[in-house]
Formats: C-alpha cells, sequence, structure tokens
C-alpha cells in the first residue's frame, strides 16, 4: 500500500471515530440516568452493547470511506463522499437530539433523514465500489433497528 493510502485510511477511518468519540459526550451520563429511567421496548439492547456495536460501526464506515477515497476521483465519487459526509453529520445532530437534549421526538426527527442518507450513501457507494457499499449494511441495520426504538420510546414515554 502506498504511503498516500495509508494516511487516507487512517484519515477516513480517524473522521467518523472521532464522530463518534464527540457525540459520546452526550450519552455517556444519559444513558444510565435519562435513558434508564425511559419505558422501552422488549427489544432495546442492553445499554453495554452500544459502546462497542458503534466503535464497530464506525470503523467499518471509516473503511468504506477509505475505499471510496482512493478510487478514481468521478462525479460519482465525490457525491458518495458528500452523502457519506451529510450522513455523518446528521448522525451526531441525533445523538445531540436524543441523548443531548434528552428529546425522543427530536431524536425521531433526525434520524429518519438519516436512514435515508446512508441509504442514499449505500446506493452510490455502489456505483464506484460495492465493497465499500457492503461495509455500510451493518450500520443501516443497526440505524434501521434504533428507528424502531426511537419510535417506541417516543409511543411508550408520551
Amino acid at each position: 500500500m502506498k504511503s498516500v493510502d495509508i494516511i487516507k485510511l487512517i484519515v477516513s477511518v480517524a473522521v467518523p471515530v472521532l464522530a463518534g468519540l464527540g457525540s459520546s459526550v452526550f450519552t455517556i451520563n444519559s444513558i444510565s440516568t435519562w435513558y434508564a429511567a425511559l419505558n422501552k421496548p422488549w427489544f432495546n439492547p442492553p445499554n453495554a452493547a452500544f459502546g462497542p456495536v458503534w466503535t464497530i460501526l464506525y470503523i467499518l464506515m471509516g473503511l468504506a470511506l477509505f475505499l471510496i477515497w482512493r478510487s478514481p476521483r468521478t462525479r460519482t465519487r465525490d457525491i458518495g463522499i458528500a452523502l457519506f459526509a451529510a450522513q455523518l453529520i446528521v448522525n451526531v445532530v441525533w445523538t445531540f437530539a436524543f441523548f443531548g437534549l434528552q428529546n425522543i421526538l427530536y431524536g425521531l426527527l433526525a434520524i429518519v433523514p438519516l436512514w435515508i442518507l446512508i441509504a442514499a450513501t449505500i446506493y452510490q457507494f455502489y456505483k464506484v465500489d460495492r465493497r465499500a457499499s457492503y461495509l455500510l449494511v451493518p450500520y443501516i441495520v443497526w440505524v434501521t433497528i434504533a428507528t424502531a426504538l426511537n419510535a417506541s420510546v417516543y409511543l411508550l414515554n408520551r
């Protein structure tokens, strides 16, 4: 691997991981206090699962970004990178809305566009490098569960 590719790999993985670490500021205190006190559906994962799952997902996201970034520059690739950036920003917004503001409705209003942006990113990445799109499948599956969880928590705590 060329040294420029190693730098791209490090940056590609660091960006989502750092976004996740930044978001954890909103979740750390809320998980054991505010979130713990909410009524939750039967499929709510244990609190201990959130950190490791998100860490793995952020690493997979970074690997997907790396595969796209190192591919030849085209309009399709650039749109994919822009969509990736947009979904990552909305990911942080969702975390802030749900856990930071402790507002279930705002979280729901953010997670739906997040899901759409992830789906659009997967579609765009598929056109550039199928492997990159496959790396994002666990992410959209988790966000699908999180969307159902967010909606259920909203309905159970109205």
